[in-house]
């Protein structure tokens, strides 16, 4: 156990900091402590208890209007410039930093993610960093594990430890006595590599990425293993490739600051012409009265006068930019988080699992998204592989319509007790084929469960488990298991099954394995008659050019159905066998043998022969297999795309299975003139086919594999040529890409298109795609937590992320977005007033209103029925059906600097109206006693009355959806405005704080005469009816999507996002691993928990395979008893052979 260094010295690295190899030693503290290595303490919250307060106030005053309103706090403290009550800003501000604070508190919490292990570099330890696998449970040290968290892939994979280290086993004394030395490359990002050396014992051991457990890995199969940590915390592979935790911040808070900064300019505007009118008005008018007041000799200066001026409008004509929006902003957008966390829609009841809006600072964001980056394992996919249907002999079974397939129950598979219980099968036609003993039925199952790479575990009697190198075996396995062919057990020689209740054990002669080329595998068995039988599947274009011709008719019927399986998106797969001759296989397995050996052109040579044996095969029929997509995807990726978002895949996953999806879920369709593949590693192989392609881009889909990210982004016309052809594209799909990979890609279009982006993804392998798009969803399935505790939002299930776009986004958007259309509207035309009155006052910065009604505007009086109208507000209730009315929001249309402008515009003509109509009508008028009405506090009182009623009409106009909410803010505010001004205006009041409320019976004497309700009415309809106009006009001329919609008088109707059948013969027989097979580990022996000798009859004397041991720079190895050449098929080595460097990298 380590304790990690933390001195600034490292002896093998030129600078601090860096290093060019790292060297690890077990078990010594003193040796380890002299480097910097990190131990495995992973943080991933933005702050802690000691850097919140510092950090969150540098974020927050970076808002310019912060900083704006903590500059006017310390002007408002100087007396000789300030009418106004410094409490007037100190409270609002520290309001707002406050509630602020507490949210993002609040978020990072929810963020945090903190692993703690006492791990630190040359730990040994179980898997929870990465490490050198020393040894497992397993023989010779194999250790089985699944890497979706890395990769998406879902397949099983093996690591095998050094053979000199699998003998330490789990002895502890063994253990702790290991002193060997790891010197190996550097942290880096690379999860498919791994260059190091072990040296122990006066040996050298070469250390590939085979014998590497990396962080994110789930052990299968393995009850234990051993190893030793190479890389701890954010060293480890799969942390270099998360990405750092990004402050995320919307567009519309981006255009809030510059805004905010033009208003900035236009109050500074302001000051300077109402301080150059004070100046003149000095020099002409004041003048004359100096003599009257007792000003001290400094102040008599016009020009002064005016620069004090100046600061006094700044303070009073601050208004135009309320701290109060800010608190507003933020209750609007806590609100709206905590409506997606209550939507029962969003709700996940298997699980128990509802929406959760991880951050309050995205919700309008949702509403602008452009471009989808999906995972596809665990985020499009459930990954589990369904037997769907089948052709057997030209007949298909399990085609049901349907509408018939849940109304026919379940076939009853209680005559095997072996039977998987969750399997569900519902054509009873099947089993009733194979209880008539039907013999080519009996063969297609048969051959199901010979042909594959399986290994079974029984837990308990009858309790099978199996482990899968990939989930389609699986499933196909599974399926010959509950029709009566159960595969029970094997050997290094031999397959038992049981067949229909019989035990009956094959000998297993050869596996001709899968890879990529051949895309097929074989099987060479010798059953208990001792008849040789050849049983392969694989793609159906493959294995129908391997046919005997008198399979010609069949071969048309089976094609027919696998083109019937494809058009619905299923992975279909040919079956076929082949009776072999004795000694035509003797002589068969003789050249297999010779080639095997060869230095040469092996695997040339292997192919030829596998080639020739697979020649004259029978057809037995084909499967086809459902790879289940969650429920709703193909819907909602219909409906998104309705939406005008384009949706890009971003897999780990090869490219057969990621085109197959793409065509279950609707992505790539028949319609589409082609599909093409950028597949080149070179700039200039990607240059030419992004050229070739462009120009008919715009009608194929795109699918993309493993596009050499690093350099692309070096050379930007590249770039650029790249983002504009894939944006042309209806589909893309970005196949083998690492997971930082992904967050290039997301970069990438952040870059050039200047959209907003969202990322979905359910494994620690989307963590940094997530953590780079605008808006990170994480999805809470079956590859742990890591990607939603990155993410700003989580639900359970793909389909969610329709509702959490098209109807939050979308409401969202437009709430806040009519929200600070209103919110700017209604102060311009609240604080203009004092501009107009200053030409009117000697530009003495005298307010219009008092101070009180200055206090309350923003936070009683007009707060509550434009924060109604930011919470419920609905634009269309019909945003699921209409998907296009989503596309406001992506054009950016409802809150833009038009539209600033347009709704400043307005506010300043009704702070004209609201000031001058007053003014022109109190000039000659009287109260009804004849007596004079126009004192300065009736007319701030007929103003402000005319003000508070104005604005609550015009945000009656802006409300699209009245709830009792609205009714009850908007009249009760109207309702409270009138009773603190009789109440401030009271004789009460003024008996307790005479100072503070001067002006007894104001209102009571100004609001009881009917000509200053006449002026009130006048002014409202003057300010009011111009806008009512104007919205008519423009919805009969220029009528939007919502105005469209709205118009129509039947009531809409649903759209049609149902699956669309496809009919081409593309298809996918991908039912294998993502790798070359386990043929070869299977028939050593080595994965067996009990080893058996070889008892074949065709004996070869071969080197062993595995770990070599370098020394003195000749490499050589022990053979075990029972090994295997890469054909797979079974033989006895030779000890103490020696080998070829080159021999044993080809092997």
């Amino acid at each position: 156990m380590l304790v990690p260094w933390r001195g600034d010295w490292n002896p093998r690295s030129k600078s601090p900091g860096q290093e060019e190899e790292r060297h690890v030693r077990a078990n010594d503290r003193d040796y380890n402590e002299r480097f910097s290595y990190a131990d495995n303490h992973i943080k991933t919250a933005k702050y802690n208890v000691f850097t919140f307060l510092p950090i969150n106030l540098f974020e927050q005053f970076q808002r310019f209007a912060n900083a704006y309103f903590l500059v006017l706090l310390i002007l408002q403290l100087i007396p000789e410039i300030s009418s106004l009550s410094w409490f007037t800003t100190i409270v609002p501000l520290v309001l707002v930093l406050a509630i602020t604070a507490v949210k993002d508190a609040t978020d990072d919490y929810h963020m945090i993610y903190e692993f703690y292990r006492t791990l630190s570099v040359s730990s040994l330890c179980c898997l929870q960093a990465d490490l050198l696998l020393l040894s497992s449970s397993e023989p010779y040290g194999l250790c089985y594990i699944e890497t979706a968290e890395l990769d998406g892939e879902t397949n099983l994979k093996v690591r095998q430890a050094l053979t000199v280290t699998s003998d330490l086993g789990d002895d502890v004394a063994k253990l702790a006595d290991f002193n060997g030395e790891v010197i190996c490359e550097p942290p880096n990002n690379k999860l498919d590599k791994f260059t190091g050396t072990l040296f122990w014992k006066d040996n050298k051991y070469p250390l590939d990425n085979e014998k590497m457990l990396l962080r994110g890995c789930v052990l299968r199969n393995t009850e234990w293993c051993f190893g030793l940590v190479i890389f701890a915390g954010l060293q480890t592979k799969l942390m270099q490739n998360c990405g750092r935790t990004k402050f995320k911040r919307t567009s519309i808070d981006k255009l809030m600051n510059t805004l905010v900064l033009w208003i900035f300019g236009f109050l500074i505007c302001m000051g300077i012409i109402l301080a150059i009118g004070n100046t003149i008005w000095e020099q002409k008018v004041g003048s004359n009265f100096w003599e009257y007041l007792q000003w001290k000799e400094l102040t008599i200066s016009a020009v002064f006068s005016g620069f004090l001026t100046f600061w006094s409008y700044v303070i009073i004509l601050n208004t135009v930019v309320p701290i109060s929006l800010y608190v507003s902003v933020e209750v609007l957008r806590l609100g709206h988080s905590y409506f997606i966390n209550w939507d029962r829609r969003m709700y996940y009841s298997r699980k128990a699992t509802p929406a959760e809006a991880r951050t309050t600072t995205l919700n309008e964001e949702l509403g602008q998204v452009e471009f989808i980056f999906s995972d596809k394992t665990g985020t499009l996919t459930q990954n589990i592989m369904v037997f769907n249907k089948c052709s057997i002999n030209g007949k298909t079974y399990g085609t049901l319509a349907h509408f018939l397939l849940y109304k026919t129950p379940c076939v009853d598979f209680s005559f095997n007790p072996l039977m998987d219980r969750k399997f569900r099968f519902h054509d009873s036609s099947l089993v009733e084929a194979i209880k008539l003993e039907e013999p080519l039925v009996q063969e297609f199952f048969r051959l199901l469960a010979l042909c594959h790479t399986i290994m079974p575990e029984e837990r308990n009697e009858g309790e099978l488990v199996y482990q899968a190198q990939s989930p389609d075996e699986g499933a196909l396995v599974t399926a010959a298991r509950n029709f009566g062919f159960v595969f029970r057990s094997r050997t290094p020689e031999t397959i038992t099954l049981y067949e229909m209740g019989q035990a009956v054990t094959y000998q297993l002669l050869a596996i001709l394995d899968f890879n990529n080329v051949r895309k097929r595998m074989s099987v060479i068995v010798r059953n208990p008659k001792g008849q040789l039988k050849l049983y392969s599947k694989g793609a159906d274009t493959i294995l129908f050019d391997r046919l005997d011709p008198s399979n010609e008719e069949l071969m048309f019927t089976t094609s027919e159905h696998l083109n019937e399986f494809a058009g619905e998106g299923l992975r279909t797969l040919a079956l076929a066998y082949k009776d072999l001759d004795e000694d035509v296989f003797d002589e068969w397995m003789k050249k297999l043998l010779f080639a095997s050996t060869a230095l040469e052109n092996r695997e040339e040579k292997l192919g030829a022969l596998y080639e020739e044996i697979e020649q004259g095969m029978m057809l037995l029929g084909a499967t086809a297999i459902e790879d289940k997509l969650q429920e709703g995807v193909p819907e909602t990726i219909a409906c998104l795309t309705l939406a005008n978002i384009k949706i890009w895949v971003l897999t780990g996953d090869k490219l057969e299975t990621a085109m197959n999806i793409g065509y279950s879920c609707n992505m790539l369709r028949d319609d589409m003139n082609e599909v093409f593949i950028i597949s080149g590693h070179t700039m200039v192989e990607v240059r030419q086919e992004l050229r070739t392609f462009s120009s008919r881009a715009a009608d194929i889909g795109f699918a993309w594999i493993n596009v050499s990210l690093r350099p692309v982004r070096s050379i930007q016309n590249l770039e650029q040529i790249l983002v504009d052809v894939a944006c042309l594209c209806k589909t893309v799909i970005c196949c083998r890409v690492t997971p930082l990979q992904k967050a290039l890609v997301v970069e990438l279009i952040k870059r050039h298109k200047r959209a907003v982006t969202l990322a979905i993804g359910d494994g620690a392998n989307d963590v940094s795609m997530i953590k780079t798009a605008h808006i990170g969803v994480g999805i809470s399935g079956q590859e742990g937590m890591q990607a939603v505790l990155a993410s700003d939002y989580s639900f359970a299930q793909f389909r969610y992320l329709q509702r959490l776009l098209l109807v939050h986004g979308r409401w969202s958007y437009h709430r806040m977005c009519n929200f600070l259309c209103y919110f700017f509207y209604k102060n311009f035309a609240f604080t203009l007033v004092h501009f107009w009155y200053g030409f009117l006052c000697g530009f003495s910065a005298q307010t219009v209103y008092d101070q009180w009604f200055i206090t309350l505007f923003n936070i009683v009086y007009t707060s509550l029925p434009v924060l109604a109208m930011g919470l419920f507000d609905q634009v269309s209730l019909y945003s699921l059906r209409y998907p296009n009315l989503y596309r406001p929001g992506q054009l950016n249309q409802l809150f833009n600097k038009r539209k600033f402008f347009t709704c400043t515009l307005q506010g300043v003509c009704t702070s004209f109206i609201l000031f001058f109509i007053p003014y022109g009508a109190f000039m000659s008028a009287v109260r009804d006693d004849g007596a004079h009405i126009s004192d300065q506090q009736a007319f701030a009182v007929t103003i402000a009355t005319s003000l508070v009623i104005v604005v609550s009409a015009q945000i009656g106009l802006d409300t699209n959806y009245w709830t009792a909410v609205n009714h009850f803010f908007i009249w009760g505010s109207l309702a409270v405005y009138f009773a603190i001004l009789f109440a401030m205006h009271s004789d009460g009041i003024f008996t307790i704080f005479p100072n503070q409320f001067p002006f007894i019976g104001t209102a009571r004497n100004s609001l009881n005469q009917k000509i200053v309700w006449l002026v009130i009415l006048l002014t409202t309809v003057v300010c009011i009816m111009p806008m009512v106009a104007v919205r008519f006009i423009k919805a009969d001329l220029y009528p939007t999507h919502t105005d469209k919609q709205a118009s129509r008088r039947q009531g809409p109707q649903e759209q049609n996002f149902r699956r669309v059948r496809r009919t081409s013969s593309r298809r996918s027989a991908y039912a294998f691993a993502h790798q070359q097979g386990y043929g070869e580990l299977i028939t050593s022996g080595k994965n067996m928990k009990i080893p058996t000798a070889s008892t074949s009859t065709y004996p070869l004397s071969s080197p062993a395979r595995g770990n070599s041991v370098v020394k003195n720079s000749v490499v050589s190895g022990t053979t075990d008893a029972a090994e295997t050449n890469s054909t797979g098929f079974r033989r006895e080595s030779d000890q103490n052979q020696e080998v070829t460097v080159e021999d044993l990298e080809a092997r």
